[in-house]
């Protein structure tokens, strides 16, 4: 993949050059596999703005090098970070075989999983120049180090707010109200996101619209004080659902990250809402 992206930034007009001729993707007499694989056997492949946007979650920009070629597609290695958190999560939040503890099981996972993987996700892109997934898997990665270090113990996270009994201190009032407002900002801060991918694609949009209500959901459940534990079934449902669109959208960068002969839709919205730039030119 690495290397197919190599070629893909030797040309940004959406062209390759063979033997003095150019193909273009989405104009030329033959199907677009065949225009594949044709620029691929002439060492010289332009990737399309909605096949860019499908590899990186962000619409189709220019850097000033070939640094893609040098460093494969970290995108799918956050994805995997924020799934294998947030799947047990929603299933812990459900109930599900007698699960529960806000899936404080799964600490560890929300550590070097969550945590580890989104964060490292986050600076490979940022080194190869893709702002808006850099944000959401750094901001995303850090989520996940915050809520596991509020399940584990030793960072007295709640125990600080009742030192005498420790046991109880997860449902001491005034530390779920005061954890509550964290799940409000992560609502917000969704919903900024939710806005930005509006140019990426339905996939990628509806993930976040879904978790401006998952939030409020939680930020309900902790200001209620934990009285009424439906809203964490909620909680859990809405999450689910999110978790399978994003299993989908993982399974599709894989496929495309192989060059596998199947080419699943995400839904891209970049050709539709046209960046300002474009506006420009136009």
């Amino acid at each position: 993949m690495a290397a197919n992206i190599a070629d893909v930034e030797k040309d940004h007009a959406g062209h390759g050059a063979v033997n003095g001729n150019r193909y273009d993707l989405h104009h030329d007499t033959h199907d677009e596999d065949t225009a594949l694989r044709r620029l691929r056997t002439a060492g010289s492949l332009s990737i399309s703005p909605e096949l860019f946007e499908k590899i990186y979650l962000s619409p189709k920009n220019q850097v000033s090098n070939n640094i893609r070629s040098t460093f494969g597609n970290p995108t799918p290695l956050a994805l995997s970070g924020f799934l294998l958190s947030l799947t047990p999560l929603s299933n812990a939040l459900m109930g599900w075989q007698g699960a529960g503890g806000l899936g404080a099981a799964e600490t560890g996972a929300y550590y070097f999983f969550g945590g580890l993987l989104m964060i490292l996700g986050s600076l490979l892109e940022f080194v190869l120049g893709n702002t808006f997934p850099f944000v959401v898997f750094g901001t995303f990665g850090a989520f996940w180090l915050t809520f596991g270090a509020t399940l584990t113990p030793s960072f007295n996270a709640s125990i600080a707010y009742l030192p005498d009994d420790p046991h109880a201190s997860a449902a001491d009032p005034t530390f779920m109200s005061t954890f509550g407002f964290f799940q409000v900002y992560m609502g917000v801060l969704c919903f900024v996101y939710c806005v930005i991918s509006i140019r990426t694609n339905i996939i990628f949009f509806l993930i976040f619209l879904l978790l401006v209500p998952a939030f409020g959901i939680l930020a309900a459940y902790f200001f209620g004080h934990g009285a009424n534990p439906s809203l964490l079934v909620a909680a859990g449902a809405v999450t689910f659902i999110i978790c399978l669109l994003g299993w989908y959208l993982f399974f599709v960068q894989l496929l495309a990250a192989v060059d596998f002969p199947l080419n699943l839709p995400v839904g891209d919205l970049s050709r539709y809402v046209k960046g300002a730039s474009d506006r420009k030119k136009q």
